[in-house]
Formats: C-alpha cells, sequence, structure tokens
C-alpha cells in the first residue's frame, strides 16, 4: 500500500504541476519524504541506460530517446531535464503503474554528476554513459577531479561503462574494467598539434601526476594523449568518429555512416556519438540511425533560431562557469564564413546560487573572435564590465566591441546595425531575456 500511496501522490503531484509549468522535480521531492527507498521498490525494466558529465548531458539523452522511439522502442526519459534524484523520482514513478512498475522498454536518465551517486543508490544501470569532464561551476564542483571521485562511487559491478576515450580523466574510469565500451574520434581534418585553449587541464596524467602528450587535439584537452611515465593512454575506440566536414556539415562515423549535422559543432558531433554509440549496443542498425539523426534539431531549447528585424540568427545556449561550453559556440560563431555579429550576455551567474564569481570567464577562449568572419562584438548584462575587462586582454580590436548593461539596449542596438547573421551565447538563467526581444522559432 505504501508503493501504491507514493506512486499516487507523486502522480498527482506531477499532473497538477505540468498544468502550471512546473513540478519536474517537487513530485518526487515529496515521494521521498513518504517513501524514502521508494526507488528500491519499483520493477525497472531490462534496459537502464543513465548519462552524466559536465556537458552534453541533456542534448545525448534526447538524442537517444529519439533514436530508439523511431525504431519501436517505449521510452521513459527526464526530458525536462530535471536530473537529480528529486527529478529521476518524478520520472521513474510517473511512469509507472500504480503497483510501482516501469511501463517502458527503457528507462533512459540523465543524472547530475554530483547526485550520481545517491541517484544510482538504488537504481542500478545497466549501461553508464560518461560523456566527458571539464571545469564546470567551479563554486559549487570544485575541480573535475573532485566529480572524477563523486562519478566513481556511483558506479557498481555488472554496469557497463560507455566512456569518451578521448577524455584523459574520462577514461581513467576504465581502468581495471573488463566490460566497458569505448567511443571517440580519429584524428579529423579540423584538429590542432598544439592545444588551443586559455589553459591545459590535460598536461598531467590523471593517474600519476607525470606529464603528458598529445599526437593530436580535437579540441581543448580533449584528444588522443598518452602519460610520458606510466604509459596511460587514449582505448582504441569502438564506435569511432572518421571524418567531419564542419564547412558541410557532415560527419562520418565508423567510415561508412554519414550524417548531416543541424549545427555544425565538434561538440555536437562527440553528443551525436555517444547517441550513436548507445542505440547500437540497444541493438538498433548504423544505417537506421544515420537516418534519424540526419539534420536533427534539439527539442530542448539549446539551439534556437531567431530574427531581429531583417536579421536572422542563432542563439547558443552555453553554460555559465563552463569555458568549454563556451568555447565550443565560440568557435560556431568564428567559422561562419558568410560573417556574423556576435552578441554575448552575461547577466546571471546561476540560477541556484548568487556569488557574483565570474573568474571562469578568464578560462574562455575569446581570441576566438578575433576572426575575419566576425563583424561587431556586443557584450551585455550586469556583468557587461566583467566581461569589457576580460575583452581587454585579448587581441580583438576595442572599437569592434561595445558594451550595454541594459540587454533590451543591446538589441536595440542590434537591431539597427548591419544586416550580419547574429549568434547569441548566453546561459539558461538569460537565455529568455533576450528571447523575449526577438522573435524565436
Amino acid at each position: 500500500m505504501k508503493v501504491f500511496f507514493t506512486v499516487l501522490i507523486c502522480k498527482l503531484l506531477r499532473f497538477v504541476g505540468r498544468l502550471i509549468g512546473k513540478g519536474s522535480s517537487f513530485p518526487g521531492q515529496i515521494a521521498l519524504k513518504i517513501c524514502p527507498d521508494i526507488l528500491s521498490r519499483v520493477e525497472l525494466p531490462e534496459f537502464i541506460i543513465a548519462v552524466t558529465g559536465s556537458n552534453g548531458k541533456t542534448s545525448t539523452v534526447e538524442m537517444i530517446a529519439h533514436i530508439l522511439m523511431k525504431n519501436c522502442k517505449t521510452v521513459s526519459w527526464n526530458r525536462e531535464g530535471s536530473n537529480q534524484i528529486e527529478g529521476v523520482t518524478t520520472l521513474v514513478l510517473g511512469s509507472s503503474t500504480l503497483s510501482g512498475k516501469v511501463k517502458s522498454d527503457i528507462l533512459l536518465i540523465e543524472s547530475d554528476e554530483r547526485f550520481a551517486r545517491y541517484t544510482f543508490k538504488y537504481i542500478k544501470p545497466t549501461h553508464y554513459v560518461i560523456t566527458n569532464l571539464y571545469r564546470d561551476q567551479l563554486t559549487r564542483n570544485g575541480h573535475p577531479e573532485w566529480v572524477y571521485d563523486a562519478i566513481a562511487d556511483s558506479i557498481y559491478d555488472g554496469t557497463q561503462l560507455i566512456l569518451n576515450a578521448d577524455d584523459p580523466l574520462v577514461s581513467r574510469f576504465g581502468i581495471g574494467r573488463e566490460n566497458v565500451v569505448w567511443f571517440g574520434a580519429d584524428k579529423l581534418s579540423t584538429d590542432t598539434e598544439n592545444l588551443v585553449s586559455a589553459y591545459n587541464d590535460g598536461a598531467y596524467c590523471p593517474v600519476c601526476k607525470a606529464p603528458m602528450t598529445y599526437s593530436t587535439y580535437h579540441y581543448n584537452h580533449i584528444g588522443h594523449f598518452q602519460c610520458t611515465k606510466c604509459g596511460y593512454k587514449r582505448s582504441d575506440t569502438a564506435y569511432t568518429i572518421t571524418a567531419v566536414d564542419l564547412d558541410n556539415g557532415v560527419m562520418e562515423i565508423d567510415g561508412k555512416y554519414k550524417i548531416s549535422l543541424a549545427l555544425k559543432s565538434l561538440y555536437n558531433i562527440y553528443n551525436i556519438l555517444s547517441a550513436y554509440t548507445v542505440a547500437r549496443i540497444v541493438g538498433i542498425d548504423g544505417a537506421e540511425i544515420a537516418r534519424d539523426m540526419g539534420d536533427y534539431v534539439l527539442k530542448n531549447g539549446r539551439v534556437i533560431t531567431f530574427e531581429l528585424g531583417n536579421r536572422t540568427g542563432t542563439l547558443l545556449t552555453s553554460k555559465h562557469e563552463n569555458s568549454i561550453s563556451y568555447d565550443q559556440s565560440l568557435r560556431v560563431a568564428s567559422a561562419y564564413k558568410d560573417g556574423c555579429d556576435v552578441l554575448i550576455i552575461v547577466d546571471a551567474v546561476s540560477r541556484k546560487y548568487f556569488t557574483s564569481d565570474v573568474s571562469w570567464l578568464w578560462d574562455i577562449d575569446f581570441d576566438m573572435l578575433n576572426s575575419p568572419n566576425v563583424g561587431e562584438i556586443v557584450l551585455a548584462g550586469k556583468y557587461v564590465n566583467d566581461l569589457g575587462m576580460r575583452f581587454s586582454f585579448t587581441d580583438i580590436p576595442s572599437d569592434k566591441i561595445k558594451l550595454f548593461e541594459d540587454i533590451p539596449e543591446a538589441v536595440d542596438y542590434l537591431d539597427n546595425g548591419s544586416g550580419r547573421y547574429i549568434y547569441a551565447i548566453t546561459c539558461f538563467s538569460d537565455k529568455g531575456k533576450f528571447l523575449a526581444k526577438v522573435k524565436g522559432e
């Protein structure tokens, strides 16, 4: 009866929450107060696929769900992106019968990397994807190696790990484990021989702390690495990006499956590869996956096209306090060969806490915007002066940079500007302030 009552209350609260546009985590929070071990009492499906990491969790989970459902699998997944234990509890109970049996073929869980140890205390994933580990929300997460330890506590015997072989810290999870599937990229035409980043988190081996070398860099510290002392190195991959042409928006997986890209970003191709890997493991044919993913546009609001007067543009939702997320958005803008203006908004550092810490701005490689493809650079928001100070340490000519503390004023300035394409780069907290002033698609 306790399971019945807990599931019923959760479902009722979820229904009410959806009516008012809220409630992705609150129903689970109440359910856990009623029955703290409710997740151990439900009957779970054969496949429990978990995804965690610093970046790309929500997009990867959405793409996995898209492929699986296109191939007639029923999937329960936290499409709202609520990824701590309360949100996961809402997902599981909301997808269950009143007797506590999950009704789908596959339970697909996005988990916050810090809180995975709590979520998976009761739910043991059959397959566990770890996308990457980067500097992310340092006031909350500390160092990536601290987050590594938090994730390590969520891994149990019997779970198949699906790891990014090109991330040296993520790869460490595979040491001493046999049941590991590796995904990654061959040397690509977009690679560099030397590090292109404001900092180097791949300088030292995560195992023995000796210096590491790279034969190629995909982006930042993601690439083909090897320790100079203990021999720790990138593992061979079972599923591989074998070629990419960002100019024409095409990637190739396993030497034969070509996927056209709606977003021409190295970041995006790793999310696609993660989803492809999971789908192949579940048993879906590679050619079918490629068809399903061709020109797929994410529905999670990370990438939004818009109109501003007679101008068009793309909003790239990046994570504040996450320099690699910003770097990838800047890379997309700087590569736009038809010419573009760039808007960067930092108005609220976080939705959950208020430290006013902007030290992370110094980890972002803003010099990428010193490109002939980029016209004006408009900085806006409460922290515009901090942005301006950071830009003063780049080689970008100062006359290309405009500062507006008021976001509507910055948007009006762009509305009266040239006809160039616009890339707007900001975070989840601030994107609504921009979208309120433009016509979104």
